[in-house]
């Protein structure tokens, strides 16, 4: 499968940014919003207490879940929001670099923040992400 998403990338701005500044996608791509990826188990309790990093790998993992359910994959993803309940930077660089690992080379446009709380009891974690398919990636 083929993703309809273009990563753009600009020799004028600085390099130091690990993801592409923006994406762009064909007139006929369909967008798939995805609710804010949570690091949830399936009984609804918050995974991995107290740890950033594998709050992140959780809400990666339950992500790619929603990918499958809508027919996409990480491929298809156009960007993210990574919020982190911290206002600790490392903190937000702990959460982040999981995030950008999972996404390897599809370095995606993303957003970092640092919030004061999120939804779930001891949530530390969320990612936000749109995709994007067209009928020619399309498994259905």
């Amino acid at each position: 499968m083929t993703t309809p998403v273009k990563l753009i990338r600009s020799e004028r701005l600085s390099d130091a940014a690990e993801y592409a500044y923006a994406s762009k996608l064909p007139a006929d791509a369909e967008l798939i919003f995805l609710a804010g990826s949570c690091p949830l188990n399936t009984d609804g309790s918050t995974a991995a207490l107290g740890d950033y990093a594998r709050q992140a790998a959780k809400c990666i993992e339950n992500m790619h879940i929603a990918l499958e359910e809508a027919g996409a994959t990480i491929e298809n993803v156009v960007s993210t929001r990574v919020l982190v309940a911290s206002n600790k930077q490392a903190d937000l660089v702990e959460a982040w670099e999981v995030v950008r690992d999972a996404f390897g080379d599809h370095d995606v446009p993303s957003t970092l923040m640092g919030v004061t709380v999120l939804g779930y009891d001891h949530q530390l974690v969320e990612v936000e992400a749109v995709a994007a398919m067209t009928s020619a990636c399309s498994p259905r």
